[in-house]
């Protein structure tokens, strides 16, 4: 039996590296195609071929993740990301770097399915909201980090990706350190249909959980992608839009941990109803102080506070609802349901900010939120109870 804790933190530090990258990647290719003079709807198509790739690479992750086990999953994973960050300065091309980003998606989506699901499978019940909110901690805090490596294109164009590929090699070799496990068995996947037929199951039991990560990745490609465009119309200075993005984003970080914490004490879903309720407040008080820099800086970081774990909470309660045979597939579809609101989000933003005046930008997250929230009120008790009879 390898230690647990060993294993645990060389995980959630390639997780960090992975979010790093991806918090590098999303503002420097930006950079770079709006100083060559790409349009801004042709460098948004760009960044959605991370997504793409995570929905292309679902339904193929888990025959394989079953048949080979976590390691082989995530080193594999983890050296597509290296080799395609390695080749971004070879030729700076639109198509070449959506191949690549592509590439980056395929291998991220199984990186963190073979952590995550690791993470879900040998977590005791009564630690597994602290482990997941870790996992989220150190993916947000890398996330944070990787836009501080962008100026750095100032000096050499390369420089940002190659820095970023060969702290992925450091922090992929740890992997080696590792003894590979396998998840819990209950039949043989031998086709496509079976693996259909388990995502169907795990819809049955756990549907209610992969609507707070679908919220998430609408959230945060609707923040990153649509918000700048909306608070510039509105009279906000980019330096004070990259500020209220970063309030965001250190609320969460901050109180990842605490909340995970608090669901492992007081339930899952209480703790989701409550983030939910908040992080509605906090969006719609967000629409009525957009006129004050400072008081929207607040809402967004009380936001941040509350909604900030909305991710990691999904997977914590899938983890709860689900039976452990389908752990992987429950961690494929929280993945699918976060990259499906990911690509939703900006498009459905920028379509917002297009047609519809006078109502605040807020308005689309806050309605998100109550609409989930009153889901996992209402079907959210009879789903729990239902498999708690079952099991």
């Amino acid at each position: 039996m390898q230690n647990t804790n060993i294993r645990f933190w060389v995980l959630v530090s390639i997780v960090a590296i992975s979010g790093f990258s991806q918090g590098m990647l999303l503002p420097l290719i930006a950079v770079i195609f709006e100083t060559s003079g790409v349009s801004s709807f042709l460098n948004g198509l760009n960044a959605t071929a991370l997504y793409i790739g995570v929905l292309l690479a679902s339904p193929f992750m888990e025959q394989p993740l079953r048949k080979f086990g976590y390691k082989p999953i995530i080193l594999i994973g983890g050296l597509i990301v290296i080799i395609s960050l390695a080749l971004f300065p070879v030729w700076q091309s639109f198509w070449f770097w959506f191949v690549l980003r592509l590439l980056i998606g395929i291998g991220d989506h199984a990186l963190h399915f073979g952590t995550q699901t690791w993470i879900t499978d040998f977590s005791p019940a009564n630690k597994r909201g602290r482990n997941i909110s870790l996992y989220g901690l150190f993916f947000g805090i890398g996330f944070a980090i990787g836009p501080l490596m962008t100026p750095l294109v100032h000096i050499n164009e390369a420089l940002p990706f190659i820095l970023s590929s060969v702290l992925c090699l450091i922090s992929w070799s740890f992997l080696f350190l590792l003894k590979n496990e396998h998840p819990e068995q209950d039949v043989e996947m031998n086709s496509f249909f079976d693996t259909m037929k388990r995502f169907s199951a795990a819809w049955k039991y756990g549907w209610v959980a992969f609507l707070p990560p679908l919220s998430y990745g609408f959230l945060e490609a609707s923040l990153n992608g649509s918000f700048p465009v909306y608070a510039l119309r509105i009279g906000l200075d980019v330096k004070n839009v990259s500020f209220l993005l970063v309030s965001f984003a250190i609320g969460g970080i901050v109180f990842q941990l605490p909340l995970g914490i608090l669901s492992d004490k007081y339930g899952r879903r209480k703790t989701l109803i409550a983030i939910l309720t908040l992080g509605f407040i906090s969006f719609t008080t967000a629409g009525f102080l957009e006129q004050s820099f400072f008081l929207l800086a607040l809402c967004l970081f009380i936001a941040g506070m509350f909604v900030g774990s909305t991710f990691s909470l999904g997977i914590s309660y899938m983890a709860d609802l689900m039976p452990k045979n389908l752990l992987p597939t429950g961690n494929i579809m929280c993945g699918i349901f976060f990259s499906l609101g990911s690509l939703i989000g900006p498009s459905f933003g920028g379509l917002f900010i297009q047609y519809i005046k006078n109502i605040s930008f807020f308005s689309i997250i806050s309605f998100l939120y109550l609409a989930i929230l009153l889901l996992i009120l209402f079907k959210g008790r009879k789903t729990s109870m239902v498999i708690a009879n079952q099991h």
